[in-house]
């Protein structure tokens, strides 16, 4: 398993990092927090999991080990795969979805794309009697975001599709943080795609 790596950002998406490691560069995938913790150019450590599968390798990484221990959880209970864990510990960061998962709170489960009732009572059955294990986020504050590039929309659109929701849902959500990113053109796409997830979650 890669545990972690260290290495050079040399290119980032929202959902995504290619990092080098002396001259072999890595695509994996991540959390939008994680996404906005790095820049291109910089150093950076980061957590990862490895997901095997008979007809693809894929790196998910994360910027500590507590959203890693988080996604790797999330995978145990039956019928989640990675790439709805992806989406679950986007939604709810380790400390959120302990309190969740603890206090049976179904309605936060279910502002995970791709999680339904039936889904959200059994991550409680299957993860409440593990979830205190779980460590909490570092806390450590993620570098000033970059400026929201023009065509941040589409980016923060295609950030949310792959997290699982639909396209309509994602062009609403785009629409309803535009005036954000009118107010404020110092917001980075990462703080977008923070502030979208913020209002689907709402609307679930």
């Amino acid at each position: 398993m890669i545990d972690r790596l260290t290495g050079t950002v040399v290119a980032a998406g929202v959902t995504w990092l290619v990092v080098d490691l002396g001259g072999f560069g890595l695509r994996a995938l991540c959390t939008p927090a994680t996404s906005a913790s790095a820049r291109v150019g910089e150093r950076v450590t980061l957590h990862t999991t490895l997901i095997v599968r008979e007809d693809s390798l894929t790196l998910y990484a994360f910027a500590d080990a507590a959203e890693r221990d988080a996604f790797e959880l999330v995978q145990s209970a039956s019928g989640i795969g990675p790439k709805i864990a992806l989406s679950c510990v986007s939604v709810l960061p380790p400390d959120q979805l302990r309190a969740a998962v603890s206090s049976e709170n179904l309605t936060a489960l279910m502002k995970v794309p791709g999680i339904g009732r039936k889904g959200a009572e059994r991550l409680v059955i299957e993860l409440r009697d593990k979830i205190n294990a779980l460590g909490s986020s570092s806390g450590t504050a993620s570098p000033p975001p970059a400026s929201a590039a023009s065509g941040w929309g589409e980016q923060v659109a295609a950030g949310l599709e792959s997290l699982g929701w639909s396209a309509r849902d994602a062009a609403a959500a785009v629409e309803r943080v535009a005036p954000l990113a009118e107010d404020d053109p110092g917001l980075g796409v990462s703080d977008l795609m923070k502030a979208a997830l913020r209002t689907l979650a709402k609307t679930r």
